[in-house]
């Protein structure tokens, strides 16, 4: 059984944790001033980012949602392990010896963790055996296609020997029981008992955004094999096909630096891709292209400002135009421009790459179309332009796609091309788009709400990400970002920010003359009462998580915010001036008041009364004193 963690190694592990590491491998962060990054939030849909990170202080949080906590947190609620399981994977990160009270041992049998590994030793026991001479038809299935023994290492491909139980015996022999096997996916039950899911075939480790492998496809290579082509990993705790590319652990930092990816359809597209230099490329896993993809891919390209590039690449066959029709149905979910990469005999990466080399991969996606053109096109090929009849139906069918070009600039451009394919007026044309994009806007159905009307009538919202409604806007949690913008909530806002983010540059006796200032804003004052709790119990430093523990719980999430909302953007040079300049501004307040009741004090104060009338105009002195002394005079 496992023990509690020792909490000086908690605390150890968590210190030595850059949470901008856990957090960029599923989140774009780009810089959000001096110390601060953001980037779209993985817990919620938007399409500006909203999701600060604050490495200093270990510390994020959702202006959006509302989600925040520490590196243990997010772990916790990306990936469904308990607080235990996420030390623990930090700790093994670090290379950090975890210590348990009680003479307890690691949590290995978790279950999430588990499965993990589970699927870790079949990957290497795949791997192995496709060295084997059982292994040479799938050795010669990767050749004939262009990838030698280190293209397969690369990828990490394997074979599955043809055998009934093989892998499971191996596995048993790891110390996995038959219901860790089963609830990972890699054995079967039957009547006969449990079997390998995979037999015969070769296979392809399915990996996290992280690089843990959480599923296998395996591809059909014996005549009398009489599964399907391509076998994957049923839906598991840790496998979920819906949300899972395959090659985005490899493609994820080239994703983020050039905030451009490729969509191809296979396992061995992806290969040829990578190995042809165009390392951006990632696949589906056994699905088609869908919502959940599109959110994940969002974080990883940091899709926010439009500039971004998704490059779909399909078969020139009927399949792949109905994928791409699919695509354009959830296009307007990406902020970033689509476009659709065909080769013109229809040759897919792979097979393209193996006809006639690396550059016409790499010629085949710089070649890319806009998705819309690619369906404008294709919407026009199903009609007869030789009869009235068919150029009005065209006229019909496309007006939409035009309408619903997110640029504007464009739109005009393609009217006329619109009207040259169709033969038709330009005037013609014209009304036709404009006409399409008053029904669009009313509700009229278009070729993108009929690629989505499935997913529509399955309960999927089908319009932009993030964008806040009414309802959202009375529903959503507390932000500093509602707090008045008068002056004095604006001073007692940007000075706690300081004092919770750089409490050393700040300074411990500017801190305890700040705690000591009253605030006119309440969340804010119980905020500041926080802090002070935290200097009168003799704490080394000013941490947010032990402001969080002080603080009524309703208010650990202004804590939380304000000790990850950015600084005013200022050079490394200014940020101790601002730092000590705004906590000095409001205790400069904090004195100029004291001044004011002093002085009003003295007013009321009979002269004859000599000894008050002098404590006074000492008290007087002494604040103008303080004053000079904060500002440096």
């Amino acid at each position: 059984m496992a023990g509690r963690i020792r909490q000086s190694d908690v605390d150890e592990v968590k210190a030595r944790t850059n949470i901008a590491d856990i957090v960029g491998d599923h989140v774009s962060l780009k810089s959000a001033g001096v110390g601060s990054m953001k980037g779209l939030c993985p817990f919620h849909d938007e399409r500006s980012p909203s999701f600060h990170v604050r490495p200093a202080l270990g510390y994020y949080h959702c202006f959006g949602c509302g989600e925040s906590g520490d590196a243990y947190t997010f772990l916790q609620r990306m990936d469904h392990v308990s607080f235990t399981e996420a030390v623990e994977r930090l700790a093994g990160r670090l290379g950090y010896e975890l210590h348990y009270e009680d003479g307890g041992q690691a949590s290995d049998h978790g279950n999430r963790a588990r499965l993990l590994a589970a699927n870790q030793a079949a990957s290497e026991f795949f791997l192995e055996r496709l060295g084997s001479p059982e292994a040479e038809v799938g050795r010669r299935f990767l050749g004939e296609r262009g990838f030698d023994a280190e293209a397969a290492r690369r990828f990490g491909v394997g074979f599955a020997p043809k055998s009934w139980d093989a892998l499971t015996n191996h596995l048993k022999g790891r110390g996995f029981s038959t219901e860790e096997l089963t609830a990972s996916g890699l054995v079967s039950q039957g009547d006969r008992g449990v079997y390998d899911r995979f037999r015969g075939r070769l296979v392809w480790p399915i990996r996290d955004v992280t690089g843990q492998t959480v599923g296998f496809g395996a591809r059909r290579l014996l005549d009398d094999d009489k599964g399907p082509k391509y076998l994957n990993t049923p839906e598991t705790a840790v496998y979920h096909k819906a949300q899972v590319l395959y090659g985005l652990d490899l493609a994820k930092r080239d994703i983020s630096k050039s905030h451009r990816v490729v969509v191809v359809e296979g396992y061995t597209d992806v290969m040829a891709c990578h190995l042809a230099g165009v390392t951006t490329a990632i696949a589906t896993c056994g699905t088609s292209f869908g919502v959940d993809h599109i959110k994940v891919l969002r974080r990883v390209l940091g899709d926010d400002s439009g500039g971004g590039e998704v490059v779909f690449t399909f078969d020139g066959d009927a399949a792949g135009q109905q994928a791409a029709m699919r695509a354009f149905g959830e296009e307007q979910r990406f902020a970033a421009q689509t476009f659709v990469a065909v080769a013109p005999d229809g040759l897919d990466p792979c097979d393209l790459r193996l006809a006639k080399g690396d550059a016409a991969v790499r010629t085949l996606v710089e070649s890319r179309t806009p998705l819309f053109e690619f369906v404008l096109r294709h919407t026009i090929e199903r009609y007869d332009l030789e009869t009235v009849e068919g150029r009005v139906g065209a006229l019909r069918a496309a007006a939409p796609v035009i309408a619903e070009i997110r640029d504007p600039a464009l739109r005009p451009g393609y009217t006329r091309e619109l009207a040259r394919m169709l033969g038709v007026e330009l005037g013609e044309a014209t009304r036709a788009v404009r006409q399409a994009g008053s029904q669009g806007r009313g509700g009229g159905s278009s070729p993108r709400s009929e690629a989505a009307s499935s997913r529509t009538v399955a309960g999927e919202r089908t319009s932009g990400q993030g964008d806040a409604t009414a309802a959202d806007a009375a529903t959503r949690p507390f932000s500093i970002a509602d707090l008045p913008n008068d002056p004095a909530t604006r001073l007692e806002r940007d000075a706690l920010q300081a004092m919770l983010q750089y409490p050393d540059e700040v300074g411990i006796d500017l801190l305890r003359h700040a705690v000591d200032c009253r605030f006119t804003n309440p969340s804010l004052s119980v905020v500041r009462d926080g802090v002070a709790s935290v200097l009168a119990a003799g704490a080394e430093a000013v941490r947010v998580d032990l402001v969080v523990d002080e603080v009524p719980q309703p208010f650990a999430g202004v804590v939380r915010q304000l000790a990850v909302a950015p600084i005013p953007q200022r050079g490394n040079a200014e940020l101790s001036v601002y730092l000590r300049g705004v906590v000095g501004a409001l205790v400069d307040r904090e004195l100029l008041r004291q001044k004011s009741e002093l002085l009003g004090r003295l007013q009321r104060t009979d002269r004859s009364d000599t000894e008050t009338y002098a404590a006074l105009q000492r008290g007087l002195v002494e604040l103008e004193r303080e004053r000079r002394d904060l500002r440096g005079d």
